[in-house]
């Protein structure tokens, strides 16, 4: 029986993919970027031609480099941008327009509008998500309202189709048109009890359910790739969105355990089990990676702006050549000098939840240098994070549990040690970086590998997992405490 998975992981910036083995080990990786649109403020775009050739080409790469047949691969696990929103036409393929991205706002008049109306609790109850411009279903509204002729296209007989996985469809020779409940759970649409697509939010959101994808469980075996892609016909057995499946690669199966990606922005979730819980401290409930159609659910946190500070520090303010360089740079001065950077480049995402937010660095003096806005920059990941724990616990204790014991981290920026110590010192709780990092790319494997029998259940998937590092916190709680209180009055001026 074939022992390896194949994992396409389609980030914000690039396309990935990577091979791994039956002990959850990385064999080969290929990985290619793709253009970022900005076609205006507030506005970011992809193209949806650029997404599909860059990760059929790293799929073909990442075989090779294995020096693996397709006929050695037991399954394909696919990973994704959630809430990153596009329209296509069924018959053809061709997109009605540049896929809308995650971070995208140009949807906020329809959610004020929404907001206005008084409907936050019909989507909070049902959804467990609030009202935002960062979900698609509002940005599939606006491709709807606004392309000359999507709406006209969009029913029965025209048939555009909607989701983040045309890439599935793509694999399948546009065989198969569907997702899982994890992404699913990511529109403003699904009703997370019961994982079906809700006739009333569609009626609020003027979406018609012929667009839709079906949903499945995230393991499933939900199509099988053209064999002239990657040299034979693969199953598709695991499919889910970016952070639910970093959730799952970290083991974190069990009620109050929780992980933080640090990417492109940041991603908290902590399982809370098959109890659908509401937060009362700016968080979102949402559908985690279900292996079976029993569902599950997080607590989650995003923010907006991660590591894509340190692209700005790169591209925008050119302080360095390279991302790389951000830790050397920030590591020249003994602390930030009292400056804070709060990059609400965007907004704000969870617990602050303000659109109108937008970026400031605060506290600069005359001795203020580029090393210390570099260090802001980096710690201000760390700030966004810390507030976000906080939260967490604070539902966590509310809901009868415990506050969370410990942080895996996952993601490019938690190789950054000076980061994830400053994270656990403001914590005050030990942040755990695993053996894998790459656990976006292993959860879509876990997945898979379960619906094909290269493991059977959740427990072998457990002893998989591996520490790297422990970062244990130094700080004294009063001096975090008094940083965290500097961090929310920088926060406050940026939302004025």
């Amino acid at each position: 029986m074939s022992q390896y998975l194949l994992a396409l992981d389609q980030g914000t910036s690039s396309s990935r993919s990577i091979v791994f083995d039956a002990a959850g080990r990385i064999v080969a990786m290929a990985q290619r970027e793709f253009r970022q649109i900005y076609p205006q403020p507030g506005w970011v775009e992809h193209d949806p031609k650029e997404i599909w050739a860059t990760q059929l080409a790293t799929a073909q790469e990442a075989l090779a480099k294995a020096n693996l047949k397709a006929g050695d691969i037991a399954s394909i696990g696919i990973t994704n941008q959630r809430e990153t929103t596009l329209l296509w036409n069924r018959r053809t393929g061709e997109p009605v327009y540049n896929a809308i991205v995650w971070q995208d706002r140009r949807a906020e008049p329809t959610c004020a509008a929404l907001r206005e109306r008084g409907l936050e609790d019909t989507f909070r109850r049902k959804t467990g998500l609030i009202i935002d411009a960062y979900f698609s279903g509002t940005k599939l509204k606006w491709i709807l309202d606004t392309v000359p002729g999507a709406r006209r296209r969009a029913g029965r007989r025209a048939g555009l189709r909607h989701g983040g996985h045309r890439l599935m469809w793509q694999l399948t020779g546009g065989t198969v048109h569907a997702t899982d409940v994890s992404n699913a759970a990511r529109t403003l649409m699904l009703n997370v009890h019961t994982n079906t697509w809700d006739e009333e939010l569609l009626n609020l959101l003027d979406v018609p359910v012929e667009v839709l994808p079906s949903v499945w469980p995230s393991s499933h075996v939900f199509g099988h790739t053209r064999a002239e892609l990657l040299g034979a016909s693969l199953p598709i057995g695991g499919v889910a969105g970016d952070q639910q499946s970093a959730l799952f690669g970290q083991a974190c199966f069990k009620a109050g355990t929780a992980k933080n990606t640090y990417g492109t922005g940041c991603f908290m979730l902590m399982h809370t089990g098959s109890q659908f819980q509401t937060s009362s401290n700016g968080l979102i409930t949402t559908s985690a990676a279900q292996p079976t159609g029993t569902p599950e659910f997080a607590f989650e946190g995003s923010v907006f702006i991660g590591g894509a500070v340190v692209q700005w520090l790169r591209d925008g303010l050119q302080a360095i050549k390279g991302s790389s360089e951000v830790q050397q740079l920030a590591q020249s001065v003994p602390d930030s000098g009292g400056v804070m950077f709060v990059p609400a480049f965007t907004g704000l995402g969870a617990p602050y939840w303000k659109a109108e937010a937008r970026g400031a660095i605060v506290g600069l003096t005359r001795g203020s240098t580029v090393a210390h806005i570099a260090r802001a920059a980096l710690e201000s990941i760390a700030f966004q994070s810390a507030a976000l724990l906080s939260a967490m616990s604070r539902d966590a204790v509310a809901n009868g549990g415990a506050p969370v014991a410990e942080l895996r981290v996952d993601g490019g920026a938690c190789v950054n040690d000076l980061l994830m110590q400053f994270q656990a010192d403001l914590l005050g709780i030990p942040v755990v970086r695993p053996q894998v990092i790459e656990t976006t790319a292993l959860g879509a494997a876990y997945l898979a590998g379960l619906s094909s029998g290269v493991w059977r259940n959740l427990d072998e998937l457990s002893a998989q997992w591996q520490v790297e590092r422990r970062f244990l916190p130094t700080m004294p709680r009063e001096r975090a405490k008094a940083l965290m209180q500097r961090w929310e009055h920088a926060v406050a001026q940026a939302t004025l």
